[in-house]
């Protein structure tokens, strides 16, 4: 089946960008250099089309009801235009997917997805939408979205586009009506681990947003590439290698946005369970001697007998060092010395936290 393709592939093409499948699209992979668009986030300000995201707006009498039931956060009684994270996880606290969900207005909510996951996610609440008094949206191809990061972006956003977005501090959103009457979505958001924001709106408008930014010379287009190295610095995990239906969120560390205290949410029970009791293998993060460079799937060692594999490693572009992370076995603690299998070779890591980067988000 042929990939689908966002609203502003045909600029991709046209600035001799790196294409290649990603979630079921053709995406940009680097335009200059990895290292060159890491760098400009870092220090500067990059934009990156991430259109092949999903989005489903839930509204409706039932609508809080629905979206407590079915993510493992907490959104009762949130006060308007805050944003939270979570997941969506199977009975047996087996990940569906990870997403963010806006609240827009009074039984109206805003839910982002992925974009590999967008037809699973979607039958997932259709199936579990039954006795409640919803409308679901399907709404991701009437979207696009960008999204600007780095120190500079707050400037870039108001100088270059037009749009001030002072007022909103990390995980809020805001509706702009445009002067042509368009409304389109800002929230302060990212996947960098920097200040930045993600804009939802028409194809024509995220067009046109573009070209502003490319044009302006102040905001430097960013693959996928570095939006990977820049999410795996500080720590922000990735559907398919940090979570999935075999790796719950509790293995992955992420138990502070399962709110076990709710009433009641699709998993809660098996993650209760794996909370109280504890799980086989967790989540760790590994830093490794020297300048080998640990990939997916890479075996762990723990005195020569495996205890695990690695889910996403890189040599860290903003620190200059081989860092992994890796699902092991729960008695890998903190401190301990491991070794990675490197094709034919072991190099030895110290197991550290999974954050080797700090974030610089703009918060209250």
């Amino acid at each position: 089946m042929e990939n689908k393709k966002t609203c502003l592939y045909d600029k991709h093409v046209a600035l001799g960008a790196l294409i290649s499948p990603f979630g079921g699209f053709d995406m940009p992979i680097q335009y200059s250099s990895i290292i060159d668009e890491h760098q400009a986030v870092r220090q500067h300000c990059g934009v990156f089309d991430v259109s092949h995201m999903g989005e489903v707006r839930v509204s409706g009498p039932d609508a809080e009801k629905y979206v407590n039931h079915i993510f493992t956060n907490d959104i009762k009684d949130a006060p308007q235009s805050k944003i939270y994270y979570g997941m969506m996880c199977y009975p047996n606290g087996g990940t569906v997917d990870d997403l963010l969900v806006y609240k827009m207005g009074h039984q109206d909510y805003f839910i982002v997805i992925n974009a590999a996951n967008i037809d699973k996610d979607v039958e997932w609440m259709k199936g579990h939408a039954e006795g409640f008094d919803i409308t679901l949206d399907h709404c991701s191809d009437r979207y696009g979205q960008l999204a600007v990061q780095g120190p500079k972006s707050p400037q870039v956003m108001l100088d270059i586009l037009g749009l001030d977005c002072n007022d909103l501090v990390f995980y809020t959103v805001k509706t702009i009506t445009l002067a042509d009457g368009e409304e389109i979505i800002v929230s302060r958001t990212g996947y960098t681990g920097e200040d930045g924001f993600e804009i939802y709106g028409s194809h024509d408008y995220i067009r046109q947003a573009w070209d502003k930014l490319i044009e302006s010379g102040q905001c430097k287009p960013c693959g996928l590439g570095c939006r990977d190295t820049l999410r795996f610095e500080v720590g922000l995990p990735l559907y398919g290698d940090e979570l999935s239906q075999d790796i719950s969120p509790v293995m992955a560390g992420l138990s502070m946005f399962c709110k076990l205290d709710k009433e009641e949410f699709i998993g809660r029970e098996a993650l209760a369970q794996q909370k109280a009791e504890g799980v086989s293998k967790r989540l760790r993060g590994i830093e490794l001697e020297g300048h080998a460079v640990p990939r997916h799937g890479y075996k762990v060692l723990k005195d020569g007998v495996e205890v695990g594999e690695v889910t996403t490693g890189y040599r860290l572009i903003s620190v200059d060092k081989s860092c992994a992370v890796a699902l092991v076995d729960s008695s890998i603690q903190m401190g301990d010395t491991v070794e990675v299998q490197i094709r034919k070779k072991t190099f030895p890591g110290k197991v550290v936290k999974k954050k080797f980067y700090e974030k610089h988000y703009h918060k209250a």
